[in-house]
């Protein structure tokens, strides 16, 4: 088993990476001494697969344990199940020293994590992502939020979890479309944190893909590393987390002008690396080749590097209502050559429009 650490002060936590971690869950949440209601956060599909593992744990461990089913997918992050699930927390008489358990995807994370921060002013959250996305991304570092109609992941709060247990055997049976979609974000963090990584990606690739367990393992903690130390050094986003919005920007405008249901969160994420890494070499800030060995490895891994079915103009326009915007200005990560990474605010729409129709 690999520990990661999150060091945050008081808010420090640990990311227990390894196969058959989902049974730890139950010693771990005994070990902080929190009340003993649980609230499982999970859907339908989650909970067939993995559900009884997890909960067997938590009960030989002495929780009393309320199963709290949502819907699939972006469908779970909205204000109206967010308020079913305070609801249900009311219900199963949970308090100030109860636990939010979110087994699942991003979105699982994500909503259960918004309920937790503000269900009586915040109460204990834990990890257990069950996608690759969530393993190497979603679930470390404290983000938590729902959707608004304009915009993804608009109304959210920073609530970082007590622990994150990563289990790369679950990925084994993750649907095709959902793994390829979480090795957008492995291959993010390559680009703009660590060149080396990014390299043992490139050689490591097909194993990756036969999602051999011993290479998921070693990758997945690799990422996960990656991202604790920008969380680190970064907690609520100021300046440095940015790098890892590479690509989110344009991709995060795509997932809502199309209703987050034409992409998946990691094909929008590789449409918008490369979009992202062609304005970069229109502006001189990288070189062809920088930009080309993304594509490449993009498309190896069977994600989408064009296509985008959506006129440059709405997407310009999505790209005013992001979150990260300051006084009006979108900032951009580039990056200017493999392993680093550059913001920019003020990039001409010009440049970004003719690199859209290029893509379209």
């Amino acid at each position: 088993m690999q520990t990661i650490s999150v060091d945050l002060a008081a808010r420090s936590y640990r990311i227990l990476v390894g196969r058959g971690a989902l049974a730890e869950v139950g010693p771990e949440l005994a070990q902080r001494r929190v009340g003993r209601r649980v609230a499982l956060f999970s859907d339908s599909d989650i909970m067939a697969r993995h559900g009884q593992a997890v909960v067997e744990s938590l009960r030989s461990s002495g929780f009393d344990i309320s199963e709290i089913l949502l819907p699939r997918g972006e469908q779970a992050k909205t204000l109206d199940v967010a308020r079913q699930g305070w609801d249900r927390l009311l219900d199963a008489g949970c308090d100030r020293t109860s636990t939010v358990v979110a087994l699942g995807g991003g979105a699982v994370g994500d909503l259960a994590g918004f309920v937790a921060a503000t269900y009586m002013r915040g109460i204990s959250f834990v990890q257990v992502p069950t996608t690759l996305l969530a393993q190497v991304d979603a679930s470390i570092g404290g983000k938590t939020a729902i959707d608004h109609p304009r915009a993804k992941n608009l109304i959210g709060a920073f609530h970082q979890p007590r622990f994150v247990l990563v289990d790369p055997a679950v990925l084994v049976t993750l649907p095709e479309a959902e793994f390829r979609s979480g090795l957008a974000e492995v291959i993010k963090h390559g680009i703009v944190l660590d060149a080396d990584y990014f390299a043992d990606l490139e050689q490591c690739l097909p194993a990756l893909l036969r999602r051999d367990l011993a290479t998921l393992e070693r990758v997945v903690g690799g990422s996960c590393r990656l991202k604790a130390r920008v969380v680190e050094r970064d907690e609520q986003e100021a300046e440095l987390r940015h790098v890892l919005n590479y690509g989110h920007t344009i991709g995060h405008a795509l997932e809502a002008v199309t209703g987050y249901g034409r992409f998946t969160h990691g094909e929008a994420v590789s449409l918008g690396i490369v979009a992202e890494a062609r304005v970069a070499a229109r502006l001189g800030i990288a070189k062809a080749e920088t930009t080309e060995r993304q594509v490449r490895l993009l498309r190896a891994a069977g994600l989408p590097v064009s296509g985008l079915g959506v006129a440059p103009t709405i997407i310009i326009e999505a790209l005013g209502r992001d979150k990260k915007a300051r006084d009006g200005r979108v900032p951009f990560v580039f990056a200017p050559e493999i392993g680093a990474f550059r913001l920019v605010f003020d990039v001409p729409h010009a440049t970004v429009h003719d690199t859209l129709e290029a893509l379209v």
